[in-house]
């Protein structure tokens, strides 16, 4: 067992035995009208089709660093609004926000980028080729062939997030592994979802980041089919907080 899988582990332990739970610090105590609601804008870059792909800033750079994709298959676009609802919180976390890291997807309705690839399989790691360009999976012709997934990969290095969190569709739940399991585990109660917990896809971005970013965690949330009400994004944004207070918590144990 790995110290970072032995990390995670103890960390459930205990929140199941009732000790520092996930809700030992709330997150309200970091959403007051004294925090700050700073919001910066980058263009990251461009995607395939010219697109422009942006990160937001919101809250406090000293505060816990969780980085949040709204997107990454063009036809699950429901995080998006989970997103735009963290961008406009007061808090006292360091987000950082990816509306849309596929937006020649989103905008042709397709779960491949402009150039027909599954930006989820053109990670490196475990990465295996095959296929041909709008085959459902079809990974590209080599790790990190397009714009969009290396422009994911260098922010996440730039970053270096506590934890990622990426939206998909349509099977709703949490899908976490490995040293993403105890963050995961906590979202998942937070949200009122189903935990799943099972080994990574090859050559997608949480395998990559669990592999690449040592004291980190990187995990999926399979949001239900179609848009999502108020309240099931409220929900959402409330897992992401509850998971932050947890992770500082943590922090400061």
């Amino acid at each position: 067992m790995t110290r970072a899988l032995l990390s995670a582990v103890v960390l459930v332990a205990v929140i199941l035995a009732g000790g520092r739970s996930a809700n030992a610090v709330s997150p309200h105590s970091f959403e007051s009208r004294g925090a700050p609601r700073t919001t910066h804008r980058w263009l990251l870059g461009r995607s395939e089709q010219g697109r422009p792909i942006v990160a937001l800033r919101v809250g406090d750079s000293q505060g816990i660093r969780v980085l949040v994709v709204g997107c990454i298959h063009g036809n699950e676009g429901a995080g998006i609004a989970v997103v735009r609802a963290l961008e406009r919180r007061r808090t006292r976390f360091d987000l950082w926000l990816v509306p849309n890291l596929n937006p020649d997807g989103f905008v042709r309705g397709t779960r491949q980028n402009g150039r027909g690839v599954d930006l989820n399989a053109n990670w490196s790691s475990q990465w295996r080729g095959g296929g041909r360009p709008w085959d459902t999976y079809y990974p590209g012709p080599y790790p990190f062939s397009e714009r969009e997934t290396r422009i994911g990969r260098d922010l996440i290095l730039r970053v270096r997030p506590r934890v990622t969190i990426w939206f998909h569709q349509h099977m709703n739940l949490v899908w976490a592994w490995g040293p993403s399991t105890a963050a995961g585990r906590i979202y998942a109660r937070a949200a009122g979802m189903r935990f799943y917990h099972h080994h990574w896809l090859r050559g997608t971005a949480t395998n990559w980041q669990n592999h690449h970013l040592p004291n980190s965690a990187s995990f999926t949330v399979e949001l239900p089919a179609g848009s999502l009400a108020l309240q099931q994004v409220r929900r959402q944004v409330h897992a992401v907080l509850t998971l932050a207070a947890a992770l500082h918590g943590r922090a400061h144990a």
